[in-house]
């Protein structure tokens, strides 16, 4: 039944929250209680183009669109009026990648996103300079990528940011980032709060021996740390919003932030001593560092979190999508029989079965590996489930190791962090694969050994994440000094209950026999590399 227009909370008290995640892009709208009003979303997909992984400018603003307009029939179903406005806007993506532009604003080539990993020469040399790790997912690495290869762009270069920069420019005329979204372009220096500037001199140097006279400096957004007004809704920026006209423009926005930042603010996981984990397309953990770590570490990033606090981050480049894959499968059996289930339905029966599986997996193992993984060292992946012929093949033991295979390369980074002495207190997890209570959420407990806490917000992940930043930016305006630690502890997240599972004995000390198992086996997924060529279809075994 449609609500009056009076239950709706005064648009200029809510704040809109955009991203562009790897398979969905999602909006999500919070009122002044930081509860969901409506959401939307529109599902788009990678594509392999000169053998790099791309989105198109125009699937982004298809997608943006597509989730507004989505969100905006929400709230004018509920409510019986459509939005106008919103009380701030913010807009999240994917970290990292490459989008080079020239004066003129135009792309000067496909974007090339977090995914591709032809960057290694470059993350090696700059690695070796900074005395810091440089992955190969970074703009920096990307960039000077481009600078070894003599690409013909080069030349026209004028900007350089990334997904959420990019919209957030198109939205508002801004070349900002948050600093967040910004450590993944470029080493943040933790006292300064902005790009390192010993970093940036040491490459300077480097280019001018390759490309004279291209300031790499200048080429990258300013960067600002969550709070800030980074400009507002242009006339232009409205139309590419909303092109029904409906929207108005003048509405504040905060800076734009990557996922991994708004994960942490998803999690109240922004004080040190605590972290997150992310599970979608890929999976991340976050973990926010008492003081520097002693070793650089090709597993580990330093980032930050959105007020600039420095940040541990094991970064995988695959997730859960190869067990959405096998949710599929099943949800097709089940409708060949006659008893067709929805997918969250399919997914549910999944992960409640792992639980009944042998602690250690029972001798079978899962590699999640549609793309390359650098954290084991893979150029390239090849999905693979592999037993033995001792093994038991059954349903309980088969969803587990599918689920394992999803934490396996995780928890090789998190044992890189507990060799190093870092300390965690609670780690928070949030992500689709978290929605089914209690399942993924044990089993994430025994592989990073640590006490894992699920609340309300881990389904809503990232898009809900951005719209409580961007409502932090709106009471910053009135309250100058108020920190985003304490408007999250206090106002966002003062009476969410949290369910915190401790890690299991038996579950630990099976995850560990799978581990060494699954870390054995790496040479099988480095062989199947090496043998089988993704072909044609490589476009098709992207993100599903």
């Amino acid at each position: 039944m449609t609500q009056r227009a009076g239950d709706l909370p005064d648009l200029d008290r809510t704040a809109l929250g955009i991203e562009l995640g790897s398979t969905n892009i999602k909006a999500c709208l919070i009122g002044p209680d930081h509860s969901t009003i409506a959401t939307g979303s529109h599902l788009w997909e990678n594509e392999l183009v000169d053998g790099l992984w791309t989105y198109s400018l125009e699937a982004v603003w298809a997608g943006v669109q597509g989730a507004v307009a989505a969100l905006s029939d929400e709230v004018e179903r509920r409510y019986g009026t459509r939005p106008t406005t919103f009380g701030s806007i913010g807009v999240s993506a994917m970290m990292h990648g490459y989008l080079a532009f020239d004066e003129a604003g135009e792309l000067l080539v496909p974007f090339r996103t977090w995914r591709n990993t032809n960057t290694a020469v470059a993350a090696e040399e700059l690695t070796e300079t900074f005395g810091t790790n440089i992955p190969l997912r970074w703009s920096v690495a990307h960039l000077y990528q481009a600078i070894l290869d003599d690409e013909p762009h080069l030349p026209r270069i004028a900007s350089l940011t990334t997904l959420a920069g990019y919209v957030h420019r198109a939205l508002t005329g801004r070349h900002v980032l948050g600093v967040g979204d910004a450590s993944g372009v470029f080493p943040i220096d933790a006292a300064t709060g902005t790009y390192d500037a010993r970093m940036l001199e040491q490459l300077a140097g480097l280019v001018e021996a390759k490309r004279p006279g291209l300031k790499v400096e200048a080429l990258l957004p300013e960067v600002v740390p969550a709070g800030t007004d980074a400009g507002r809704l242009t006339t232009e920026g409205a139309a590419l919003l909303d092109p029904t006209g409906t929207i108005r423009p003048g509405i504040l926005l905060c800076p734009p932030e990557g996922d991994a930042g708004t994960g942490m603010v998803a999690t109240n996981s922004v004080a040190q001593r605590t972290g997150n984990v992310s599970a979608g397309t890929s999976i991340f953990a976050m973990v926010v560092l008492e003081e520097p770590l002693a070793t650089v570490h090709h597993a580990i990033d330093i980032v930050t979190t959105p007020s600039g606090d420095p940040v541990a981050m094991v970064h995988c480049n695959n997730g859960a999508s190869e067990l959405d894959a096998w949710a599929g499968v099943f949800g097709e059996f089940a409708a060949a029989l006659g008893l067709p289930s929805d997918s969250d339905a399919v997914f549910g029966a999944l992960l409640t079965a792992a639980l009944k599986g042998s602690p250690d997996g029972g001798g079978l193992l899962a590699y999640n590996y549609l793309a390359g993984e650098p954290i084991t060292g893979l150029d390239e992946g090849r999905p693979l489930f592999v037993r033995t012929p001792g093994s038991r093949l059954d349903l309980a033991g088969f969803a587990r190791a599918q689920v394992y295979g999803v934490f396996g390369t995780l928890a090789l980074g998190m044992r890189v962090l507990a060799e190093q002495g870092v300390e965690i207190d609670a780690m928070f997890a949030h992500g689709g694969l978290f929605r089914t209570a209690g399942v993924a959420q044990r089993l994430l407990a025994a592989a990073i050994g640590a006490p894992v806490a699920v609340g309300r917000t881990a389904g809503e992940g990232g898009s809900w994440g951005i719209a409580v930043l961007a409502a932090y930016a709106r009471a910053v305006e009135t309250e100058r000094d108020l920190a985003l630690s304490a408007y999250l502890a206090e106002r966002v997240f003062g009476d969410i209950d949290l369910e915190v599972v401790e890690p299991d004995a038996a579950d630990l000390a099976g995850f560990k026999t799978y581990l060494d198992r699954y870390e054995a086996g790496l040479e099988i997924e480095r062989a199947a590399v090496a043998a089988l060529d993704t072909g044609a279809g490589a476009a098709e075994e992207g993100e599903q």
